[in-house]
């Protein structure tokens, strides 16, 4: 079954039904003022930090049917009295005629009918001007005039999101609302904590005049509260009672009067949802913003302008191939994640609920950084400045941070004493990521500027600082340093797997693999720069650990760790969990399994870790909690990291058979991966299919093939780089562009139009032989030239590429 369809022209997904098998959601603007809207019409906003200035109440754990953040109800007259609906079927729950949820690029637009009204609603944010607008249509398409209204409604929260739902006695006493008058004379509804009333105040209004308001939510929805949202005995009234709350639970509505509506007639409303900033804005050039977004045509421009951006942040980037799914994947809808995860690491969704318990990860963000670089590159360049700002002098890098203040913490390896309090493998992504902005942009004067290392003095500052350079150098040599029993680096409190926490002294399999990927790319910028000396110590140090790492071969697998007593996991001896996914890719990735290993390491990932729709983390599963081994066990078999489909690993094993050679297998695992391909089966995969998802239950679960945390995970990334990179092999270099595909041997070629350092080079490879990798044949603007790397062309320039394997 399933619940709407692709619309390629508009880069939209057209979900059908507002009955869908959990919450599909899209991103509106950005970290510094945005967050979701879901299918139902409700959203989390905040500005900054969700979890100190939130602005809607949105409790995820709730009802589909429930009004959550925002919502809009539109009120008929009758002969009999007035009848409701609402434009996004909740939470009036009223048979619609007609329903869309058009997922847009950064904005969301609803189109229903009922009672004779068709009613169209897009929700987005203004690049120029934090805000969320929710634009409303109102049309008469039936044959007789309609007299009708609209209320539309926000539900606040306290700006400290934990506070909100912890603290039922404080937090009411302080919500306070007051309506307020601009200098153009029109009305806004103003909300506010107590302690804020000076500062920072959310504010709610419309393009038209309203005719009424209510700020108190047991007034809006009658009795006392015990009336609902489905049917609020306040809307029976011919207005709302105009109260300005004192305390309790603050609702921000409006009653807007549209009056009669001819067939055919069409009206619109513009409602604005924002924040004041008495402290560090100018509260007359915001009444000045909020008068210019009453203009409809102010309007139309900020959504033209949103369009626009899409359409140059996705030039970057575009592929024609014979798998149309892929298209649609790679050119729109993955590099629309990949933003969206840059932008909000695991800050905020419907599974992190940005409730101040975590903010953006330093392995994550990396990752994340390392999909937006050709169409963002000056923003990647930030967030990896922030990274390093958290590594500390001795190489280790703190787990997570708070962008707003810069605060970070070990994330949650300081609760066990037993276990170390420090990820064995934040550092090293973090050595991936600059690596990859130095190919994408050249800008190599970044490796000289000077950032300061997390550790502080008494006095709060930073104790030492050092070069970029300095940083990847303390990064690799923290792990040559700390090393266990049998040379591989120590687990810490975990490596990319959260989920295994074993006691002080354990070693990583995979911490070794990321190591030697890391090596590789140093190598490479060592030998870019001519620092020869550097680059012949990293070689030894890569030929040292990938000694190491053959001895953890298992006969025809890698084991994944050794715990303290030397004991390994991940072998064929090991009681649950015989075999993980990425101590095999990784083997590959980090150029330290020899070709035969390599093979037959990714074969058994094929047998014992397939299970039809993906591949497990691991296999068998655990069947019972072990706190020795952590929290892995904490999950019935088939969820999660314990046996379930862990999607954010299935693109490294894209990666490792490209680099094997193997194209037919890479692209088969992409489409397996693909969301598009699940919109089909979405009511057994559930999950939005327009975005991917962290993780689906596996074969021992007796719901296999759910999928869950959607948006958010690194899925996203590396899914675009294993397409864009290696299947269609089209990446950046330190000597210009690399054209090194590995494609199905079924196809006859493809084409990639990318920007790269200014210029627009098209790119067509053909395969006339049906091969799945090795380029034979190179000709840039019609001349041939040798190996497989387009030299670098002027700013400005188009280039023809043509590559035909052979």
């Amino acid at each position: 079954m399933q619940y709407g369809f692709f619309d390629d022209d508009n880069r939209e997904y057209v979900i059908t039904t507002p009955f869908l098998p959990a919450r599909w959601i899209n991103y509106i603007g950005t970290l510094s003022f945005g967050g979701y809207v879901d299918h139902t019409g409700g959203g989390v906003i905040c500005k900054g930090d969700p979890s100190l200035n939130r602005i809607t109440r949105y409790a995820a754990q709730l009802p589909a049917s429930s009004m959550n953040g925002e919502t809009c109800y539109v009120r008929v007259k009758t002969p009999e009295g007035y009848r409701l609906f609402s434009p996004f079927y909740t939470p009036v729950l009223e048979p619609l005629d007609r329903y869309q949820c058009r997922v847009g690029l950064s904005y969301t637009r609803f189109v229903s009918e009922a009672l004779g009204l068709r009613v169209e609603v897009t929700v987005f944010v203004p690049a120029a001007h934090p805000r969320v607008l929710r634009r409303i249509r109102v049309t008469n398409v039936s044959k007789k005039p309609i007299r009708a209204d609209l209320a539309p409604v926000v539900e606040y929260s306290h700006f400290e999101a934990f506070k909100d739902f912890a603290n039922a006695d404080w937090v009411p006493q302080t919500m306070q609302s007051r309506i307020e008058t601009g200098p153009d004379g029109a009305r806004i509804l103003t909300q506010f904590a107590f302690m804020r009333r000076s500062g920072k105040r959310n504010f709610f209004t419309a393009s038209a005049p309203f005719s009424s308001f209510e700020s108190d939510r047991n007034k809006f929805l009658g009795d006392g509260g015990y009336g609902s949202w489905r049917h609020p005995l306040s809307l029976r009234e011919e207005e709302l009672s105009c109260t300005e709350v004192n305390r309790g639970r603050n609702i921000g509505a409006l009653m807007i009067r549209l009056g009669e509506l001819n067939p055919g007639e069409t009206k619109e409303i513009t409602t604005q949802l924002g924040q004041f900033d008495d402290f560090s804005g100018d509260p007359a050039a915001e009444w000045e913003r909020i008068a210019h977004y009453r203009d409809p045509a102010n309007v139309e421009r900020a959504l033209e302008e949103l369009a626009a951006f899409w359409d140059k942040y996705l030039s970057a980037y575009r592929a024609e191939t014979p798998d149309k799914a892929m298209n649609t994947m790679l050119n729109v809808h993955g590099p629309r994640q990949c933003r969206v995860t840059f932008n909000w690491s695991r800050f905020l969704s419907l599974y992190e609920l940005g409730l101040g318990l975590r903010g953006l990860g330093c392995r994550d963000s990396a990752q994340d950084a390392l999909a937006v670089l050709a169409s963002a590159p000056e923003e990647a360049r930030a967030l990896l400045e922030k990274l390093l700002r958290i590594q500390c002098r001795d190489g280790h890098a703190m787990h997570q941070f708070y962008p707003a203040t810069m605060e970070a913490s070990a994330g949650e390896s300081g609760g066990m004493p037993d276990r170390p309090s420090y990820y064995s493998d934040d550092h090293l992504w973090v050595v991936l990521a600059v690596a990859g902005y130095l190919k994408e942009t050249g800008d190599l004067e970044f490796l000289r500027r000077e950032i300061p290392y997390y550790d502080r003095g008494t006095d709060g500052r930073p104790i030492e600082g050092g070069t970029v350079l300095d940083h990847l150098e303390r990064a690799l040599a923290f792990t040559a340093s700390h090393t266990g029993a049998h040379g591989l680096p120590l687990l810490g409190f975990a490596d990319w797997n959260d989920s295994v926490n074993l006691p002080a002294g354990a070693e990583s399999v995979f911490t070794a693999c990321l190591y030697g990927r890391a090596l590789l790319e140093m190598i490479e910028l060592e030998r870019h720069l001519r620092h020869d000396d550097s680059a012949r110590k990293l070689e030894r140090d890569h030929r040292a650990m990938k000694a190491v790492v053959a001895r953890a071969w298992d006969g025809e697998w890698f084991v994944r760790y050794y715990d303290r007593d030397g004991r390994p996991l991940g072998a064929r001896d090991s009681a649950g969990a015989k075999i993980y996914i990425n101590a095999q890719t990784w083997a590959v990735l980090s150029g330290f399994a020899d070709d035969e290993r390599a093979r037959r390491a990714l074969d058994s990932v094929h047998e014992k870790l397939s299970c039809g729709i993906g591949y497990k983390l691991s296999a068998p599963s655990y069947d019972g909690y072990d706190p020795s081994v952590g929290g892995v066990t904490s999950y019935p078999p088939g969820a999660k990291e314990n046996g379930g489909i862990f999607c954010h690993t299935i693109p490294w094993l894209m990666i490792a058979e490209t680099l094997l050679g193997d194209g037919d297998r890479a692209a088969a695992i992409y489409d397996l991966l693909n969301p598009v391909n699940k919109n089909e089966a979405a009511e057994r995969y559930e999950m939005e299919p327009y975005c991917y998802s962290q993780n689906m239950l596996g074969d021992e679960h007796p719901e296999y093939g759910k999928a869950r945390n959607s948006w958010l995970t690194g899925t996203a990334s590396w899914a675009y780089q294993a397409a864009a990179h290696y299947i269609l092999g089209i990446r950046p270099g330190y000597s210009g562009l690399v054209v090194d595909p590995c494609i199905p041997r079924s196809w006859p070629g493809f084409t990639v139009t990318r920007v790269f350092r200014g210029a627009a080079y098209r790119i067509e490879v053909q395969n006339p032989r049906g091969l799945c990798k090795g380029v034979a044949r190179l000709t840039v603007d019609g001349k041939e030239i040798p190996g497989n790397v387009v030299p670098f062309a002027s700013p400005g320039m188009a280039v023809e590429v043509r590559a035909a394997l052979s």
